[in-house]
């Protein structure tokens, strides 16, 4: 179903060519300002920087750049369309980062939708980038890009994965809030065992992490396309099976409706219209439902509620309670970048999110995350990210300064 806004962002993406830009900081007036900017100057630059590299981050665009990579397979509700298909969206992503929180992001599409190939890409142009947000990469390919990019200097992000995780956790440490239960002892329902499930669940096993900001959810169910992930299945497939060691610890089996009864909280990162009122109903009391298909929840936030869910959110402007990862990434990069750090961790994630829900100070059934265009978010998140990668050493500092 199309909508009025279908024929606006056509319109617009005609007009302007596209979203993204790049424009010079350097003044080009007269030819002091172009043997400054260039030759002759620009070597006595590039020969300080082969002598200390970590200046490159002061000195040039290093320091406050993302590379915005995708295959375009997985992209928004669309599937698999291809990189050029998949270029809008990632201007769409650079205008975020440049809009909250200054940073400059560089759309890049790839051709090719090898795993190997994209990460000996990214590989080579990472020198040039202060971090590398991955974007709109199937599952579980997706899982092997990121994994094998995490030593190479800087940080490397999958925010289908993280980003969503990040802001579900902040919603998810709010409502518990709002409906009175200890979110350490609900049971918890996730549909969808994609990039953006697994990194949901991977969130609230928060295995190993200090226990004063980690939150341990004891009984949390995956579900898929065919039910709840569980054991004795065997049609699994390795990530799948990696699930099972944080999640299902009773081996329960069955269908999502099966999984959903007695559920103090549902996550929905799968397709619209999956639930229905009765499904609600066989929900504990006061149940919380963040149904995030797009553009069409697994639920209609007034059916959950009438059938009696406390808090609903979706991933959608026009309900309230957006779930959107832009609370989440330009903070967490911008963190990253000022703490000069060379990885994100799982602990710099859990801070990330902590402090975003920390944003809301009284929230409500209808305020559990701040608005997505609440520009003092960033802030936040990013000093907490900062603070966390300097404490575990991931962040470089020179003389007691970052670099």
């Amino acid at each position: 179903m199309s909508s009025k806004y279908d024929e606006l962002s056509l319109k617009m993406h005609q007009q302007l060519r596209g979203k993204w830009e790049t424009r010079s900081r350097f003044p080009l007036l007269d030819r002091e300002d172009l043997a400054v900017a260039y030759t002759p100057g620009v070597a006595a630059v590039s020969s300080h920087i082969a002598d200390d590299p970590d200046s490159a981050y002061r000195m040039t665009m290093k320091g406050n750049s993302v590379a915005i990579v995708s295959d375009g397979s997985a992209v928004l509700g669309l599937g698999n369309i291809g990189p050029l298909a998949a270029l809008p969206v990632m201007e769409g992503k650079a205008i975020l980062f440049k809009a909250f929180a200054d940073i400059d992001g560089v759309p890049l599409v790839v051709d090719s939708q090898d795993p190997q190939e994209i990460i000996t890409m990214v590989k080579t142009i990472a020198p040039t980038f202060g971090g590398i947000n991955l974007e709109d990469i199937t599952a579980p390919k997706c899982f092997e890009i990121e994994n094998a990019l995490q030593d190479i200097g800087i940080p490397v992000f999958h925010d289908d994965q993280h980003g969503t995780a990040i802001v579900l956790l902040a919603a998810l440490m709010n409502a518990s809030k709002v409906v009175g239960k200890p979110l350490e002892e609900m049971k918890v329902v996730i549909n969808g065992a994609g990039a953006a499930g697994t990194a949901i669940a991977r969130l609230l096993r928060c295995v190993g992490h200090d226990p004063s900001i980690c939150i341990s959810v004891r009984k949390v169910l995956v579900c898929d396309s065919k039910g709840i992930v569980c054991r004795r299945r065997e049609d699994l497939n390795d990530y799948k099976k990696e699930l099972l060691s944080y999640t299902n610890q009773e081996d329960l089996s069955g269908s999502l409706q099966d999984a959903m009864k007695g559920a103090d909280a549902f996550i929905g990162v799968s397709k619209g219209n999956l639930l229905d009122a009765d499904d609600i109903k066989s929900m504990n009391p006061d149940a919380i439902v963040l149904a995030m298909a797009n553009p069409v929840p697994e639920i209609m936030p007034d059916v959950a509620l009438v059938a009696g869910a406390k808090v609903v959110g979706t991933g959608r402007s026009d309900f309230p309670n957006q779930v959107n990862n832009v609370l989440a990434f330009p903070g967490i990069f911008k963190g990253a970048l000022e703490a000069h750090a060379t990885r994100i961790t799982e602990s710099m994630k859990i801070a990330a999110a902590h402090a975003l829900a920390g944003a809301v100070l009284e929230p409500t059934a209808d305020h559990i995350l701040p608005d997505p265009l609440d520009h003092s978010v960033v802030p936040i998140v990013a000093n907490a990210v900062k603070e966390k990668a300097l404490e575990e050493g991931v962040g470089v500092l020179t003389k007691g300064k970052l670099v």
